[in-house]
């Protein structure tokens, strides 16, 4: 599988609940509905091993089961061009995709 993992902040002046009420709501159904998307996961970091606050401070997790299911929704010039504009909402966002190599648990 490939999971496209997004690390991001909100600016100074953005309300957080606002800003999680709609992470929770409109962009989750968002993700959720991008062709082929397994599942989709939103976090809110706590912080660093060493108690100090975390770099980043929010994440999502976009999952599929496929190197080129994931180019075909996530860059989709319809898509790119919301990111842009959702982008407004967060700064110091990290994009990575990565692949699954092993996994364990539940889920697995």
């Amino acid at each position: 599988m490939f999971k496209l993992t997004v690390l991001y902040n909100l600016p100074p002046d953005m309300d957080a609940e606002e800003f999680v009420r709609w992470r929770t709501t409109t962009h989750q159904e968002e993700n959720a509905g991008m062709p082929g998307v397994i599942k989709t996961d939103f976090y809110i970091a706590v912080d660093e091993p060493d108690g100090t606050p975390p770099r980043y401070r929010y994440i999502t997790e976009v999952w599929w089961e496929t190197r080129e299911d994931l180019e075909i929704a996530f860059y989709d010039p319809e898509v790119q061009a919301q990111l842009a504009e959702d982008g407004k909402r967060y700064t110091d966002r990290l994009f990575l995709v990565s692949k699954e190599i092993v996994a364990t648990g539940t889920d697995a």
